[in-house]
């Protein structure tokens, strides 16, 4: 997976405490990082990432705001009758204290219409493709259709089309802050001394959009007599190898850290392609937790060149120790490829995830 452009597995099983059981000690020596026995089985110093589905409330909550609601302007009034279509699904996540929310909706709403001083009414249709954590609300792709012919439907369209987009959005406001709320209850817990610190942090409202302005490689554009080198990184994480591996491999994870939408299939053979198809490739080999091995490609390098990325991950005492290896990457872009791992990968992940310091 992998870099250059600012969009299940199971849950971790080391993140469920079973009841009345105590757990090893691991990285002896800070309190933090010790598994302790819980009576309510809860996920200790909010240290593991953790997810909710929010996708049945969901459901329930957009039929309750949207159905029956009501908006009029001077010169003609309209009504939600039904929903459609309601299509995708929704989940709070928690990492450290991070509340990461993800959601993706699909939705169309059956509409009528009335024309101030007339009778008669006119059905139509709203149709929102978009409301997902990666849009802001202004950004959110409303359309809508009035059905028939004649001058009071074109007014209605034109109603809609001018005053009705802002009604609707606020409606999709309520339901994304109503999400939060609903969904951050018992999610961040407090710690041990049961004191929150101001780094307990909430990114709900959909993640910072980067643009990354691609790098032009300076090297002849052609895969014949390519100059290549192999990268070598190692990299310390905190945490367990297998939340390091799901932070790489986890299509929610991935898109969390790469702000960036996501295209993956973890599997030997399956493709994947990040940062707006900056890097595309295919993995070779996947063991869950220990290594993946991936035919990796930048878009600036001469065409058809892959390299071959092998990832090794290592669990210590405290730690997790990543390994990778890079062969085949042109030499001219030997440089510029190791700090877009570390930005775009290592401090990213990190930040995202608090895989990098512990919480004080």
């Amino acid at each position: 997976m992998l870099f250059d452009q600012r969009s299940h597995t199971e849950v971790n099983s080391s993140s469920k405490i079973k009841n009345h059981f105590k757990m090893a000690k691991w990285g002896e020596g800070d309190p933090r990082w010790i598994v302790e026995e819980r009576p309510d089985a809860t996920n200790v110093n909010n240290w593991h990432w953790t997810e909710r589905d929010a996708s049945i409330w969901s459901k329930e909550r957009i039929k309750n705001l949207f159905v029956g609601a009501e908006f009029a302007t001077q010169d003609a009034s309209f009504k939600i009758t039904e929903v459609e279509k309601c299509e995708g699904e929704a989940s709070a996540n928690n990492r450290k204290g991070k509340l990461i929310f993800f959601y993706e909706w699909v939705l169309v709403f059956k509409l009528e219409g009335k024309l101030e001083g007339s009778n008669e009414s006119h059905n139509g249709t709203i149709k929102i493709s978009n409301l997902s954590e990666e849009n802001e609300i202004h950004e959110i792709d409303i359309q809508s259709s009035i059905e028939g012919d004649g001058t009071d439907c074109d007014s209605l369209r034109k109603i809609m089309q001018k005053e009705g987009k802002d009604f609707i959005r606020d409606l999709l406001k309520q339901y994304v802050e109503s999400l939060e709320v609903e969904f951050s209850k018992g999610m961040i817990l407090p710690p041990k001394d049961g004191v929150h610190t101001d780094k307990i942090k909430n990114l709900s409202t959909g993640f910072n959009k980067v643009s990354m302005q691609p790098v032009i490689s300076n090297s002849n554009n052609s895969k014949e007599n390519l100059d290549t080198a192999t990268l070598k990184i190692k990299e310390k994480f905190q945490c367990r190898a297998r939340e390091l591996f799901e932070a790489l491999t986890r299509i929610e994870m991935v898109m969390a850290f790469t702000r960036s939408e996501v295209e993956l299939n973890p599997v030997p053979g399956g493709s994947f392609k990040l940062f707006g198809g900056n890097i595309i490739g295919t993995f070779e080999e996947i063991i869950p937790g220990e290594k993946i091995v991936q035919k990796w490609r930048y878009k600036q390098w001469p065409s058809g060149h892959f390299s071959t990325v092998t990832m090794t991950f290592t669990e210590k005492s405290d730690h997790t120790e990543l390994n990778v290896k890079q062969t085949g990457v042109p030499r001219s872009e030997l440089d510029v490829t190791k700090q877009n791992w570390e930005r775009y990968y290592w401090n990213s992940i990190k930040q995202t995830f608090g895989f990098g310091a512990f919480l004080p």
